[in-house]
């Protein structure tokens, strides 16, 4: 799958469930402006707006990043996916990525975790938007530093460290002092 492809697959789901852009906007809460853009790939899109359109078409978030689906193991050699998503996270600039997501399970059609490995990139402004889901994250820091916002409380996640939180709490991850990576695994029940 080319990088960013993600807006076809969330029209071809759409289509497939026969729903309307009108009637996703409605039951994902996501504006129709929004899911336009997203379809087109005319924005990047952040990590939100994809699980509550996952939902939404009651399917697994996987879906929308998955190329050939296979029913056995799947194995990423050296952690070096080919699959990559690039996220705006949750900044006002969605032309810009702040989180590469490459796909550790990309094609298993039976799961349900979610395993990435995340170039987080700094972000552009300090002015972070929490967000919450359905669901738990587990975040893994290869590299770097990340902020995690999560309710009211600041946590600084270094290398080596790990933290895993409930997704349902508004939160916000960002790289804080440069660069970092991470492996995270997301858990999105549908």
């Amino acid at each position: 799958m080319s990088e960013n492809q993600v807006g076809e697959k969330i029209r071809q789901v759409r289509e497939s469930k026969s729903f309307s852009i009108k009637e996703l906007a409605e039951k994902s809460q996501i504006s129709i402006d929004l899911l336009e853009k997203l379809e087109g790939n005319a924005v990047i899109p952040s990590l939100s707006p994809l699980l509550k359109i996952a939902k939404a078409l009651d399917v697994r978030l996987g879906t929308f990043l998955d190329d050939s689906p296979q029913t056995g193991p799947v194995i990423v050699k050296t952690g070096k996916s080919e699959n990559v998503i690039r996220f705006s996270g949750k900044n006002n600039n969605l032309n810009k990525s702040t989180l590469d997501f490459y796909s550790l399970a990309s094609g298993k059609t039976d799961r349900h975790m979610e395993p990435f490995l995340i170039d987080v990139h700094p972000p552009e402004t300090k002015d972070y938007q929490l967000s919450s889901h359905e669901g738990e994250e587990f975040i893994f820091v290869m590299d770097g530093e990340i902020e995690v916002l999560y309710g009211k409380e600041t946590y600084h996640v270094l290398k080596g460290d790990s933290i895993y939180y409930d997704s349902v709490v508004p939160h916000d991850l960002h790289a804080y002092n440069g660069k970092a990576k991470i492996l995270a695994v997301i858990y999105t029940p549908i």
